[in-house]
């Protein structure tokens, strides 16, 4: 497969390049980053817009400023698009579901296989368990930008898929006990760390923990690129981890 990599000057998209590069079957054919300076000779852009040659699908990792541009251009191009950045408002989310009404997209708050299995599991708990506290504590470097992270809301929201009489309390701050109904969110911000999402179910008598480590950054690329490959001849429409799970 030939990729266009949105977002190659940073510190994901730099292992993504290293990725497809090592896979002996797929090439990075545009390299865009703002941060660059154009050099169509060595397939580098400093923007997106500025490559038309071929290609088959465009993983973004880049930032979620960039919905706009990454989004009209997959369009006009009609070329499948991985989003794997996070932190969209809602506005860039409405662009990212009105191109998935033209073309094939992906879209995950975590490219992380693990982190798919560990909603389905936190899903599996919390409807067994209806009268649990729950309480999800997220772990990164100290360079992350977003609080709570995505993959923080995207268990969150799992679990509210299956006991939507929750509501969440982020960085629980104030005086008094937990409400009945509530799920606790709670950022670290640290060091180095890749990433740890840890979900606690706790009853009066008994604690059931979910908790996924990610030892490199890696197993994101990875994610990313089984993300496109799944995107291939697909129609049009949005398509997450679920889908790959199925």
């Amino acid at each position: 497969m030939k990729f266009i990599v949105n977002g190659a000057g940073g510190a994901m998209g730099k292992v993504l390049c290293q990725i497809i590069a090592d896979s002996g079957k797929h090439e990075t054919v545009a390299f865009c980053s703002m941060e660059f300076t154009t050099d169509e000779k060595n397939n580098i852009y400093s923007s997106v817009k500025d490559y038309q040659g071929e290609a088959d699908c465009i993983i973004d990792f880049s930032h979620h400023s960039a919905t706009a541009d990454v989004t009209e251009y997959a369009v006009k191009r009609n070329i499948p698009l991985v989003i794997a950045t996070t932190g969209q408002t809602d506005e860039e989310k409405a662009m990212i579901k009105a191109a998935s009404e033209k073309i094939p997209l992906f879209c995950s708050a975590n490219m992380s296989f693990g982190v798919a299995i560990l909603s389905c599991l936190a899903k599996i708990v919390a409807k067994a368990m209806p009268d649990c506290d729950i309480e999800i504590i997220e772990k990164h470097h100290n360079r992350k930008l977003d609080v709570p992270s995505g993959t923080a809301l995207l268990l969150a929201d799992s679990i509210m898929s299956v006991k939507d009489d929750c509501e969440y309390n982020i960085g629980r701050q104030e005086n008094g006990k937990r409400t009945k109904n509530e799920i606790g969110i709670h950022a670290v911000r640290m060091g180095n760390e890749v990433g740890t999402h840890e979900v606690i179910f706790a009853t009066n008598s008994q604690v059931i923990t979910l908790k996924h480590e990610a030892e490199n950054r890696g197993l994101f690329a990875e994610g990313a690129v089984t993300a496109a490959e799944f995107l291939v001849n697909k129609d049009a429409g949005y398509y997450n981890m679920d889908d790959i799970l199925a």
